[in-house]
């Protein structure tokens, strides 16, 4: 188990409402709510360094020469992305 600390957090009522009727929702405490928002935000910042540091070493016109190549395989039944149910927030 991870080391935990204890955090007093001020919200505005209306996001503390749509945050805990969303943890109510997903079946998590308001708690694990937050904490896994957090997470996930630090992981998509991560994420955004990691890509802007690659592009830094990228060679584009490599690049143009593989997405200018004609042919590779046609998209095949199934390879549609997935309609993703919209998440509503509550009213504020």
């Amino acid at each position: 188990m991870s080391a935990q600390s204890r955090f007093s957090l001020r919200l505005p009522k209306s996001v503390k409402a749509a945050a805990e009727q969303l943890a109510k929702t997903e079946g998590v405490s308001l708690n694990q709510f937050i904490a896994t928002a957090v997470a996930e935000k630090l992981s998509a910042l991560r994420t955004e360094v990691f890509f802007a540091e690659r592009r830094t070493r990228a060679k584009m016109p490599a690049f143009d020469r593989i997405m200018a190549r004609k042919g590779g395989a046609a998209p095949q039944a199934g390879d549609e992305i997935p309609a993703q149910p919209r998440l509503e927030l509550a009213p504020a």
